[in-house]
């Protein structure tokens, strides 16, 4: 087979090369690109890259000659109930961006556990042109931000990068805070973990603020804005400071889990509800997601 080359145009940019391999391979799973990238079977100008490495204009990109786009349609395949969940839950749109209240346990992108994930649902309902702004976990409800054209998604990423994003979420935490807490930590990620993020001293610097809205039954609903877009940065962090969220199943505490989560609910306690930026027309975004049932469900149990 003979080697494939991509050449950069000019509207990608400044791109990272994991997110411009996505969105031209979009039905081959996220992690199969972030493979091919680490083995160094994708080349930039001849040299070798990191996912995270910027591409700019003109840039020769070689790709595996195997690498080849999943033909299935997915606009086939998808099941329709599962369009109308999503459609539904769409609480914000204009002619740049879209805003769903994503449902705890659906993937923000396909992978080799979840192959079908919401930007494919959306694009399914819309266009191909959409793209993701950033990502909650799967496990994680509310707001997720997507753009309609790579100008507003660069405008959205830029925001990102100087914090001019404000993010707030809803958890139900192990325990009972005493008061308002500014956390700092560094956070790193373990290549060799499934990319489980852990306090380092080599990490990223990482702010969040705890603010508990109500006691609970050994526990309390927390409010927690964060400035910094770590991997896990809220799960990592509560459990850092002794206070998981409850049905983490990855850095929560399982006894806690076990004790306190009815058994019919075992969606873990994160809501993403609060999302506010001035888009390119410096025209002010501010989006609100609500609390879906099963969290409810949570709240009352533990009064």
């Amino acid at each position: 087979m003979p080697v494939k080359i991509l050449k950069v145009n000019h509207d990608n940019d400044g791109r990272r090369i994991d997110n411009y391999l996505m969105s031209i391979y979009k039905n081959i799973p996220k992690s199969k690109i972030y493979s091919i990238i680490r083995k160094g079977e994708v080349r930039v100008n001849s040299g070798r890259v990191k996912p995270n490495s910027k591409i700019q204009s003109d840039d020769l990109i070689r790709i595996p000659p195997y690498l080849t786009e999943d033909k299935k349609d997915f606009k086939q395949i998808i099941d329709k109930n599962l369009k109308n969940l999503i459609k539904k839950n769409i609480i914000f749109e204009n002619s740049n961006y879209i805003v769903i209240n994503k449902p705890s346990g659906i993937a923000v992108h396909g992978g080799t556990k979840n192959s079908i994930g919401i930007i494919d649902i959306i694009r399914s309902t819309h266009s191909d042109t959409i793209d993701l702004c950033h990502r909650i976990d799967k496990e994680t409800s509310g707001c997720l931000v997507l753009s309609k054209n790579k100008k507003s998604n660069k405008w959205f990423n830029k925001l990102l990068i100087d914090k001019k994003i404000k993010k707030k979420y809803l958890a139900i935490l192990k325990g009972h805070l005493g008061s308002n807490k500014e956390i700092k930590t560094l956070i790193n990620k373990s290549e060799t973990s499934n990319k489980k993020s852990f306090i380092s001293d080599d990490g990223k610097e990482s702010i969040s603020i705890f603010k508990p809205k109500l006691k609970l039954n050994s526990s309390c609903l927390t409010e927690i804005e964060i400035f910094t877009g770590r991997t896990h940065q809220i799960r990592v962090q509560s459990n850092h400071i002794g206070h998981p969220v409850l049905n983490d199943d990855r850095y929560g505490d399982k006894d806690f889990n076990k004790e306190m989560s009815p058994k019919n609910i075992k969606r873990m306690a994160l809501h993403s509800m609060l999302v506010e930026f001035n888009d390119m027309d410096n025209k002010f975004i501010s989006v609100k997601a609500e609390l879906d049932d099963s969290f409810l469900q949570l709240l009352e149990v533990l009064k």
